[in-house]
């Protein structure tokens, strides 16, 4: 497993880079994100895909959540953002707001879940979005820990736990914990909350009055 140390407000182009070949070559890795630290992986690899999910021990039917590196990266893969999920994404990314979107040809089918739609944001964290960037699309960020096992906001906890499964590590110090983000499904009309988290579902709802 390679570990890549970096300095999570300025991290080093050259190593972000080494770590988006090895995503890029279907590898899994973890890094640190503004909540937990997180597993990513090529969500359009299907091998990659399914060994995100056996290292998670998560049941298939659960779909996997996705990061950008900015509004402009998702949309673009999106092919442009609806009227309601532009807006959300104008106030509250970077940070941890997920909007559930259609999801968009390419996508590997386990990552979806048979739902139809992704689970997406932009992290308020500089690695998770110069990781994202520097593959060139968004990838996967479901919490770096066995389903079931609490999720980890230190990078000594992600080795112990998953040391042997991972590709690599990216040490960025400790992740900030607290809430997983807010979930809000933006595919219909008007918001729907999925899961309550770091943004209050008050402040969605005041954003769009």
């Amino acid at each position: 497993m390679v570990s890549f140390q970096l300095d999570a407000e300025r991290p080093d182009p050259d190593a972000v880079a080494r770590a988006a070949a090895i995503l890029r070559g279907g590898g899994v890795i973890a890094y640190p994100t503004d909540t937990l630290y997180g597993l990513g992986a090529d969500p359009a690899n299907r091998i990659a895909v399914a060994q995100l999910y056996r290292i998670k021990g998560r049941p298939v039917d659960r779909p996997i959540p996705l990061i950008g590196a900015s509004v402009a990266q998702v949309a673009a893969h999106t092919g442009g953002l609806a009227p309601l999920a532009a807006k959300l994404a104008g106030r509250f990314w970077p940070g941890p707001l997920t909007l559930i979107l259609p999801a968009w040809p390419g996508l590997d089918e386990a990552v979806l879940a048979g739902t139809g739609t992704a689970a997406i944001r932009v992290p308020a964290h500089p690695v998770a979005r110069a990781l994202a960037a520097a593959c060139g699309w968004p990838i996967t960020s479901t919490s770096a820990n066995r389903t079931g096992e609490p999720p980890p906001s230190l990078p000594s906890d992600v080795r112990r736990r998953l040391e042997g499964a991972l590709d690599a590590v990216i040490d960025g110090g400790p992740a900030p914990g607290g809430p997983p983000s807010t979930i809000v499904d933006a595919t219909g009309p008007s918001p729907r909350l999925v899961r309550p988290g770091a943004v209050p579902w008050e402040r969605v709802l005041e954003c769009l009055r």
